[in-house]
């Protein structure tokens, strides 16, 4: 399997909240099966150093390739979205861009809430499953595992993520915000993953509502988590059209590919609220041109702010001192990788040179001190080999051409790892 070499970049193709709408983003969110099925795709194609992340957010796509072309077609391949469209409203960032974003997608600074700390879990993941497949490589864990120490000072030294803030979060505060009488009405979550799970503790925490019902496909899942939430009532898959004829407000978060609400489960002309959290959205469109029903998707939710968001403004510079700390020393590590290979063969060169004039000068000089000529050789190439090291540091270095230079010089077989300018 190949490494990533001096004929490809490191690259963070992608589109996100930023540019595009929810209803833009769940074209090109990519499932969980087919992130396995672009990544094979990738490894048996010859790729390595590459991985998916799909959230409610973004969908992207991070790693080397020799042309960003490579990545931004199997994105389309493996989503819905099409070329022509992800060309609009997409972002490509490579080298030292694609670090920095990784660096703030990681730490909450570019979640659509300010401070959302699921990134950190949902980035985790990913890249795990890009393990599993084998995608990754040494630059890659390194980066991750940085942008991860990162994330965790952010957290502990900083009030980024102080405070409840999230889609779940901002679901219940909407509701709190523009529903009369809302711990009356009749409160129906169906689906149950992570979101949902949010969800309903919000509800419990944040509201006195005793009107909760909960709906999954997976029914086990339910009964496991209102034993432990007594508050809320477990309802019937088989009985959904009953159970959104019954609610008030309705709250979608089941992350399935396809619509899991549609017009068949609505029978009713009384006013419904529905909350769709879901990417893509599950919701399907003839639903949300009915005239009882008013629908919020994940972008309306991210809008609600409060004193939290606030706070969380202030600590922004703390934590991109944290980042730029972690940056420096991935770069650090980064360069010494790069140039290792080329001042180990350029130090080799110059011993060479070194032990030739010794052995010159041991036959031409009577009482020739080798010891004492070895020890001031020595010293002159710790001193040329160290000016290189500086040189090929210093950020308007061309490394690739230094390294020619090198060679040509000092007649030395130099070699480096991705001496492509970063």
């Amino acid at each position: 399997m190949q490494t990533e070499n001096k004929n490809s970049t490191f690259y963070c193709i992608g589109v996100s909240y930023i540019k595009a709408d929810a209803h833009t983003r769940g074209k090109f969110s990519i499932s969980k099966d087919n992130q396995q099925l672009l990544l094979q795709e990738a490894r048996d194609t010859g790729f390595e150093g590459v991985f998916v992340l799909s959230t409610c957010n973004r969908t992207e796509i991070i790693g080397f390739a020799a042309h960003p072309f490579q990545l931004i077609s199997m994105i389309c391949k493996y989503s819905g979205g099409s070329v022509e469209e992800f060309a609009k409203i997409s972002y490509v960032k490579k080298n030292q861009e694609a670090i920095q974003h990784l660096f703030r997608t990681g730490t909450g600074l570019d979640s659509q809430i300010l401070g959302d700390y699921e990134i950190v879990g949902q980035l985790r993941e990913s890249f795990k499953i890009a393990k599993n497949i084998g995608t990754t490589n040494a630059y890659l864990e390194r980066l991750l595992n940085s942008v991860m120490q990162a994330s965790k000072r952010v957290k502990n030294e900083t009030k980024l993520s102080s405070g409840t803030t999230s889609v779940s979060y901002a679901a219940v505060q909407y509701i709190i915000s523009n529903v009369v009488n809302y711990n009356t009405k009749n409160i129906l979550v169906f689906g149950l993953g992570k979101m949902g799970k949010h969800t309903c503790k919000n509800l419990a925490e944040y509201t006195q509502n005793k009107q909760v019902s909960l709906v999954n496909r997976t029914e086990d899942k339910v009964s496991e988590f209102v034993k432990e939430h007594p508050s809320i009532r477990k309802a019937n898959y088989s009985d959904l059209t009953q159970e959104i004829e019954k609610a008030d407000i309705l709250i979608v978060s089941t992350g399935a590919n396809l619509p899991t609400v549609r017009k068949e489960h609505i029978s009713t002309n009384k006013p419904l609220l529905i909350l769709d959290l879901s990417m893509p959205e599950n919701v399907a469109e003839d639903v949300q041109n009915m005239e009882s029903i008013s629908l919020v998707n994940v972008d309306e939710l991210s809008k609600v702010t409060d004193e939290t968001l606030a706070v969380r403004k202030q600590e922004v510079p703390a934590a991109e001192a944290i980042i730029e700390t972690h940056k420096e020393e991935f770069n650090e590590w980064l360069n010494h990788r790069r140039f290792t290979p080329a001042i180990t063969a350029l130090k080799q060169s110059l011993q060479a040179i070194q032990q030739d004039e010794i052995n010159f000068h041991k036959k031409k000089i009577n009482n020739f001190d080798v010891n004492q000529a070895e020890a001031i050789t020595s010293r002159f190439i710790q001193k040329i080999t160290t000016q290189f090291v500086k040189h090929l540091k210093e950020e308007e270095t061309s490394v690739n051409q230094s390294i020619q230079v090198m060679a040509k010089v000092f007649g030395a077989n130099l070699e480096t790892i991705n001496a492509e300018d970063n």
